[in-house]
């Protein structure tokens, strides 16, 4: 057996005859795949070079540029107090995007847009909208989504306010104007039941509460909501049957109401409060009732300044009731002006020492405690006595 014949005979995949194939030169596989050759190195090794540093750069833009978009979107720092916004009859995205650049609301209109855009879009209701500048855009979107109808404002207006202060804490709290509140509550416009003819103004006939304002009302609605209440407020407290009950109509017993009002310090002095102004009108005597010095007059003026005014709210001058009420009466002043307390019986300290003790009645008034009480007088001469206790007290 010769040698080749032998090997076969041990590795049946040994043939006597070697072939060559394609495979075993690498360089003739170009019907599969062609291998570069040594002088693409250096082609693709500049190919690198150049492309790398661009991509680099453009990954830097867009990074830039990304987080530019954020701070647009999302600016860093604390929201600012909120600020009136107005949506007109009419307004497109641009031109609300433009006016919120304009009023330092947002800081890019253009990306206002764009973010409203791929986020559901706006639909925009005319109104009024509190709007906090360098918010986040998503709530600016979310605000102005909100019709101004669904959106309220809790204001409270004290017993006691005028029509200028209700327009003051109207101006504080909502983005309605005091100007224009005063103009509508003393135009005639909007009327009460409870008005006079003649009259103009609203004055003590705007009801004191607590009051939801949405953010599509106007200075005339509230208006009307406040004279509204008022209405049925009387009406609950049978203020239509101000004239059989007390000898007054309903206007003039709000009129009391209002100096009751600004004068009483505690419920317990409103009925006898009251009670005073009714005596003096009976009496024929001068109301001297200070908080109508007051009226429409500089607080920072003194007393003596004040009385020396020559107005027809000066009831140190002027007999009977002022022309208008000086404020708006809360609930508690209009049932005391309108269920005045009975005058002292004749066992009562303050009647004991006079000739006639069944004559005896509320006349005067000064502040005794510092809690804003009163104390009752029948006489002059105990009144002067209670203002030098007064006095003495530091109260006056």
């Amino acid at each position: 057996m010769t040698d080749e014949e032998r090997r076969s005979s041990i590795d049946p995949l040994i043939t006597v005859d070697w072939r060559t194939d394609p495979w075993d030169n690498p360089r003739s596989t170009n019907d599969y795949e062609e291998l570069p050759n040594d002088s693409d190195f250096p082609r693709m090794r500049r190919f690198i070079r150049t492309a790398l540093p661009v991509a680099v750069v453009a990954t830097l833009v867009l990074g830039v540029g990304g987080m530019w978009y954020v701070r647009q979107v999302n600016p860093s720092g604390l929201a600012t107090v909120a600020a009136t916004f107005t949506v007109n009859e009419g307004d497109s995205l641009a031109s609300v995007s433009e006016r919120l650049k304009d009023q330092g609301l947002i800081s890019n209109a253009w990306v206002f847009r764009f973010y409203v855009d791929r986020n559901g879009g706006i639909d925009l209701q005319p109104g009024y909208y509190a709007i906090k500048a360098d918010d986040h855009m998503g709530n600016i979107m979310r605000i102005l989504n909100t019709p101004p109808s669904q959106t309220y404002q809790s204001v409270t207006f004290p017993e006691g306010f005028t029509i200028a202060q209700i327009g003051e804490r109207l101006a504080e709290n909502t983005r309605l104007d005091a100007k224009k509140f005063a103009t509508v509550a003393e135009s005639g416009t909007i009327r009460s039941i409870y008005q006079p003819g003649l009259s103009l103004s609203l004055e003590g006939l705007l009801f004191p509460d607590t009051y939801q304002i949405s953010g599509s009302e106007s200075e005339a609605q509230v208006t009307e909501r406040m004279v509204k209440l008022m209405e049925r407020v009387g009406r609950q407290e049978g203020l239509d049957g101000a004239q059989a009950k007390v000898g007054f109509d309903p206007y003039q017993v709000l009129i009391v109401a209002s100096m009751v009002e600004r004068e009483a310090k505690v419920d317990a002095d409103r009925a006898k409060i009251a009670r005073v102004i009714y005596n003096r009108l009976a009496m024929g005597m001068l109301l001297q009732i200070d908080a109508t010095l007051l009226y429409k007059q500089n607080p920072n003026l003194s007393f003596a300044e004040l009385k020396a005014i020559d107005t027809l709210y000066n009831t140190y001058l002027y007999e009977g009731l002022p022309p208008t009420p000086i404020a708006n009466p809360g609930r508690e002043s209009i049932r005391a002006a309108l269920n005045p307390a009975p005058n002292p019986p004749p066992g009562d300290p303050i009647c004991v020492d006079l000739p006639q003790p069944t004559d005896c009645q509320y006349i005067y008034y000064v502040i005794a405690d510092k809690n804003g009480g009163h104390v009752f007088a029948a006489t002059l001469e105990q009144h002067e006595a209670n203002v030098e206790e007064a006095r003495r007290k530091g109260l006056l």
